[in-house]
């Protein structure tokens, strides 16, 4: 039994040795080279005029926009703020719907009431429900991120009470039956054995936020990435807008990148991380 684990792990390295590194490399590049041929498609159908300049202006024309609003600091600013008023509303909607997920495990009185709340909501097209959140909590950030925290926090809700009530019954009765009490039980349990499912629900509920924001930005104003390509679209300046586009695609990218690398970080012991490591 001792010589299992180190002819796993030679087993493992083996594997990974022998695949190409061409294909290795491809795996990790392929996806960037396919946006840069078509960021140079763009490129060319503009120079070449095929699309009129209005509605499809040049990439550098664009880039030149990024570059000014770099300099100037607005771009700073806007994604900052965006950025903001993301991070606060999942943070809200992570703390409430784990909470009311864990609940929902637990208790039946809490499920009871939460449940149909739930089924109806989770469909729902939140973001219809704006103008009662710019009547009851105004037109700055209040609305804005109490907006975003009840648009992504049902399907934390979800994730959390689907990974809580797969949790293997007779884990939890052996932690009792050595003298676990509930709280023991919830932190040494109940939440490492849920943590893949809730990291799944909150995976989901990021680029959600930001969405959110960006819609409540264009809708209410305030700064923000949002607003200006809103700005930008109300005077006529394209290059604005598409400068507005590929700056709200990179920071979703880093935003969805660091959360695949926190998901990464959290799970090292986890055996999804293990399988992926025996793909590389």
């Amino acid at each position: 039994m001792a010589t299992v684990a180190p002819r796993a792990a030679s087993a493992l390295t083996q594997r990974r040795e022998s695949r190409p590194a061409l294909a290795r490399a491809f795996d990790t590049f392929a996806p960037y080279v396919i946006i840069g041929v078509l960021l140079i498609a763009w490129e060319v159908a503009a120079q070449k005029k095929l699309v009129i300049p209005f509605l499809l202006p040049a990439l550098s024309v664009v880039l030149e926009r990024i570059a000014n609003d770099l300099m100037s600091g607005a771009l700073l600013y806007n994604i900052g703020i965006t950025l903001y008023r993301t991070f606060c509303g999942f943070v809200l909607a992570a703390v409430a719907g784990v909470t009311i997920g864990i609940l929902m495990t637990r208790m039946i009185s809490v499920r009871w009431f939460f449940d149909p709340l739930v089924s109806i909501g989770l469909p729902m097209p939140k973001v219809a429900l704006l103008p009662v959140f710019m009547l009851w909590f105004g037109l700055f950030d209040t609305s804005k991120i109490l907006m975003v925290a009840f648009s992504a926090c049902f399907q934390i809700i979800i994730t959390t009470w689907h990974g809580t009530q797969g949790i293997d019954k007779e884990l939890i009765w052996s932690a009792r039956s050595l003298g676990a009490k509930d709280r023991q039980v919830l932190w040494e349990v109940i939440l490492p054995g849920a943590l893949p499912q809730i990291l799944t629900g909150l995976q989901i509920a990021m680029p959600v936020c930001l969405i959110v924001v960006l819609v409540t930005e264009m809708q209410m104003g305030g700064r923000g990435l949002g607003d200006a390509m809103l700005v930008s679209a109300r005077y006529a300046q394209t290059p604005g807008v598409f400068a507005g586009i590929i700056e709200i695609g990179c920071v979703g990218f880093c935003v969805i990148k660091s959360m695949e690398w926190i998901r990464k970080r959290l799970l090292v012991w986890h055996q999804e991380t293990m399988r992926e490591e025996t793909t590389v």
